[in-house]
């Protein structure tokens, strides 16, 4: 089980449980950057073993092309097309850019869509997994909340990791808001990262700034030696934790700024303090700060479990 994800995984598994009984769900998966979207939405995959599973995900420089994360969701799913009636067939063959016309009607596409995922799940449940939905097309978004929001008894669960507020396409949908881990779950996840003893004022610091964001957490300790971890002459220069030279007096810690949490006010702070330790510190603030702010989520490791019929 994912570490201080109970809650979250509990969740997932029971709305797996719901489709294997026959029923549909949707679920929004609502986080900042960083925080383990994609982490559950993987849990979500691998315990759907007895499911076919496709996957469609949000990519930025896609964005103003119309349909593109519905046709990598649907891409498998095409020989089913003539099932469809005419005009819904139609309509997502030119969506799809299978055949040429007019711009199709959006509504007869997301009909469309709903019924090839339920000709999909006759013969299987289907996992549908949508991550980085906050960089969907504006029309794969429109479909793919249309389909949300009427799904019912055809076995099929759709799950929708993003970044962005509640409301817009996917306005209706049940949410799972996923946040910053606890400190306990943090301090484990943070020793295993550390290459040796961290001092724990240094332990306190970085979870309390990173707010229990996973990414922080796991990225502000590489490339920091071991001795500054460890606290003393080293650390204390770079992370305001304690005192500087022969001082016993600690420096007043840097604001964060308003309205930073998790992963973006840890970056700050660490960015923040590590003026005075020179190059290689600086260095090192300078690259986590264009992991964070430039993040893409790693290629998905999920499968296309869907096959063609036999007839």
């Amino acid at each position: 089980m994912l570490r201080g994800r109970r809650q979250q995984v509990e969740a997932l598994d029971e709305l797996l449980a719901d489709v294997r009984a026959g029923h549909s769900r949707a679920l929004v998966v609502r986080g900042e950057p960083g925080i383990g979207k994609t982490a559950l939405l993987n849990h979500a995959a691998g315990a759907a073993a007895d499911f076919q599973v496709a996957q469609g995900d949000g990519v930025e420089s896609e964005m103003e092309l119309p349909y593109s994360t519905l046709q990598q969701l649907c891409a498998r799913m095409l020989h089913r097309l003539d099932r469809l009636p005419p005009p819904q067939r139609d309509a997502l063959s030119v969506a799809l850019g299978l055949q040429s016309g007019n711009a199709p009607d959006r509504l007869l596409v997301g009909l469309a869509v709903l019924g090839l995922l339920s000709e999909v799940a006759a013969e299987q449940p289907l996992l549908c997994l949508i991550d980085d939905a906050q960089w969907l097309d504006q029309t794969s978004a429109q479909a793919l909340g249309f389909v949300a929001r009427r799904l019912d008894t055809e076995s099929v669960a759709v799950i929708f990791g993003t970044r962005d507020r509640a409301g817009g396409d996917l306005a209706g949908v049940p949410e799972l808001t996923v946040r910053g881990l606890a400190a306990a779950d943090a301090r484990v996840l943070l020793a295993a990262v550390i290459p040796g003893r961290l001092d724990e004022s240094v332990r306190d610091r970085i979870i309390a700034e990173s707010s229990g964001n996973p990414l922080a957490l796991l990225e502000l300790p590489h490339g920091v030696t071991v001795a500054e971890l460890a606290g003393g002459f080293g650390v204390a220069g770079a992370l305001a934790l304690g005192g500087c030279g022969t001082s016993d007096a600690k420096p007043a810690a840097p604001a964060r700024p308003a309205g930073a949490t998790g992963a973006a006010a840890a970056r700050t702070i660490f960015c923040s303090t590590t003026t005075s330790v020179g190059p290689p510190m600086m260095r090192r603030c300078s690259t986590l700060s264009r992991r964070i702010r430039t993040r893409r989520r790693r290629p998905s490791t999920v499968a296309w479990s869907i096959t063609a019929s036999r007839g």
